[in-house]
């Protein structure tokens, strides 16, 4: 054989060769793919990965199962999607806390921004402070008041150590000097149950997991945590309203899948939540949970996690929170 046709060969075989990548590629997914949930059923988490889930199921006629991996302040989950494999089969329903938790912890089993690669940003929910209609405060003033009248009997309840919610928790602690103790949970959903129940009195968590429960009367909203009232709940101050100054900390939620998952995956990921969310059936689900939707690009989420570990990095070094 020849120079000449050894090389026609190779070059026929080549040709080949692309069209049939192409179709492996364009075959993805080709079996079940998994979400996992770092929190409880029940949450915001939860309920945005459910409606993410029902979507690529019904676009890509694949099952998309969800697993909850509460724990560890959200990390447990996101720690076992960035030690998953890179083949676009798992995701995790990522949150602000994982930012937060990586400005604050130390001590980390994965990097955020290293282990981890963007999709898009679902949704972002305002986070408010609510207490038990049994607890005889109607205002942020009285909740302050009664703190400080009887110093170490409240107690709020957070999502987690290192989350949003916990850091909120410690910023309104020392902006009001209100001696409050912190109690953490495995998610919101447990933290719910005791508040109602009188075991803890305070609680800041996302409009979506508690706006039921204000509505149906056994809580009491005081005020949203971020700089602009919600909609969901348009008679609601803001914290600042009350006199805290500068309080904005609202909760987004989004996918992320492990590092070096292909780009044509993420990006086909990322242009069906688009769609999804442009639907006037997700809008008007967004809307019942006080969610607003974002569906923003990988490049765009990856800038978000970037200055949020630097933004919240300096307001936990300021309440002094550092975990190990």
């Amino acid at each position: 054989m020849n120079t000449l046709t050894l090389r026609r060969r190779t070059l026929l075989c080549a040709g080949l060769a692309l069209p049939l990548g192409r179709t492996f590629a364009q075959a993805w997914p080709s079996k079940p793919i998994k979400i996992v949930v770092p929190s409880p059923p029940g949450g915001s988490t939860d309920q945005l990965a459910r409606l993410v889930s029902q979507r690529w199921q019904a676009a890509w006629g694949q099952p998309v199962l969800i697993e909850n991996k509460p724990g560890a302040g959200l990390r447990l989950g996101a720690e076992f999607v960035a030690k998953s494999a890179p083949d676009g089969y798992t995701f995790l329903m990522a949150a602000v806390h994982h930012s937060i938790a990586q400005a604050v912890y130390s001590k980390r089993t994965y990097e955020l921004q290293r282990d981890l690669t963007p999709v898009t940003v679902v949704a972002i929910v305002p986070n408010v402070l609510i207490v038990p209609t049994a607890l005889p405060v109607k205002s942020v003033a009285e909740l302050v008041a009664l703190a400080k009248k009887e110093p170490g009997k409240l107690s709020y309840g957070s999502t987690g150590l290192g989350t949003a919610h916990h850091l909120i928790g410690e910023q309104f602690s020392d902006m009001t000097g209100a001696p409050i103790l912190h109690v953490p949970y495995k998610g919101s959903a447990p933290a719910l149950v005791d508040l109602m129940g009188g075991q803890i009195q305070i609680m800041f968590d996302t409009v979506a997991s508690c706006l039921p429960h204000i509505k149906s009367g056994k809580l009491r909203a005081l005020a949203v945590a971020t700089a602009k009232r919600s909609s969901a709940l348009p008679d609601v101050p803001t914290l600042a309203e009350t006199g805290l100054t500068g309080f904005d900390i609202a909760s987004w939620f989004g996918l992320m899948a492990p590092a070096g998952t292909p780009a044509d995956m993420v990006q086909k990921a990322q242009a069906e939540v688009v769609k999804m969310l442009a639907t006037p059936e997700t809008r008007a689900q967004l809307d019942a949970m006080g969610a607003d939707p974002v569906g923003n690009t990988p490049e765009q989420m990856r800038q978000q996690i970037d200055a949020e570990v630097e933004r919240f990095g300096a307001l936990a070094k300021k309440a002094k929170l550092q975990l190990d």
